[in-house]
């Protein structure tokens, strides 16, 4: 199964870590799109460390992280930039979608 996390607020780091892991002790691939106020956490330690666990693919809205001005501060290149093409191509390809 595959699990997709979209994260649109920058209120619960927690929770995503912890259904991410969650999925991934079960065998579940976890595809997570980060958009709008969300784009905040992609600068964090533990969103950073999700990006480079096996089973996961995380993308971001580059249009959100600009006007933030989190590009080119220490985002890793396991994190994507796109558009909201990805966010499309998540909910297609995943199992079940939660939106946080």
């Amino acid at each position: 199964m595959k699990l997709g996390i979209l994260v649109n607020t920058d209120r619960h780091s927690a929770h995503v870590v912890g259904l991410t892991k969650a999925a991934l002790s079960k065998g579940h691939a976890v595809i997570i799109f980060v958009m709008d106020a969300g784009v905040r956490l992609l600068l964090t330690s533990e969103f950073q460390e999700l990006c480079r666990t096996a089973g996961v693919t995380m993308n971001f809205c580059g249009l959100n992280a600009n006007q933030i001005g989190a590009v080119g501060r220490g985002i890793p290149q396991e994190m994507v930039p796109g558009s909201q093409y990805m966010n499309a191509e998540m909910n297609h390809d995943a199992d079940r979608v939660i939106v946080l």
